[in-house]
């Protein structure tokens, strides 16, 4: 082909359409409002999950040691996650209330009193040695599901509710531990007020 010819074709092909930059705007815009209020919808639904649970009684605290004095011995003590509290036997019935909703690290620690729940960033609550009602290997809790036997579930009461509280240590043999050593203080316990 000669140059001629190859430079007459050119002239007749379109230039690239140039970029429609108002209507992608738009789009881009429009997408950012809708993930924004699909947030907004999903932050009204756990406070109304909250306001719906305000019957639950403020959560016992974790009791300090007197000023000079040792903290009580501790027969157990883990570091791991809390993954939350459910309903006892509905395991997708979330706790939010008092901030039972929140995960986060968390250091328990088995005493006399009970289970001291100490999580930074979070309300630190106690789980009273007389609310203890069963400790079992589960594989999940609301929003968290694991391999069989991965979460520590501890069932308590807290007031007229029985709630399920699921932990996971950062060393998973831990937990065959607590559910031996719970189980003995809830039978003892048991055996005590009959």
């Amino acid at each position: 082909m000669t140059p001629l010819i190859h430079l007459a074709e050119a002239g007749g092909q379109k230039s690239a359409e140039v970029t429609d930059w108002a209507g992608r705007i738009g789009w881009v815009a429009g997408l950012l409002l809708f993930i924004a209020f699909v947030y907004w919808l999903m932050r009204q639904g756990w406070k109304w999950r909250g306001s719906l649970q305000s019957g639950l009684p403020p959560l016992p605290e974790v009791p300090e040691a007197p000023a000079g004095t040792e903290p009580p011995p501790a027969t157990l003590s883990m570091s791991g996650r809390y993954h939350g509290s459910t309903t006892a036997g509905q395991w997708l019935d979330r706790i939010v209330a008092h901030g039972l909703g929140t995960r986060s690290r968390a250091e328990l620690t088995l005493t006399d009193a009970g289970i001291s729940v100490v999580r930074p960033g979070a309300n630190d609550f106690l789980i009273p040695a007389d609310a203890l009602r069963e400790a079992r290997l589960d594989k999940g809790i609301a929003g968290k599901v694991l391999t069989e036997g991965g979460l520590l579930v501890v069932t308590w009461a807290h007031g007229d509710t029985l709630l399920d509280s699921g932990f996971r240590a950062d060393r998973a043999a831990d937990h065959a531990a607590w559910v031996e050593t719970l189980n003995k203080l809830i039978n003892t316990t048991e055996g005590i007020a009959r």
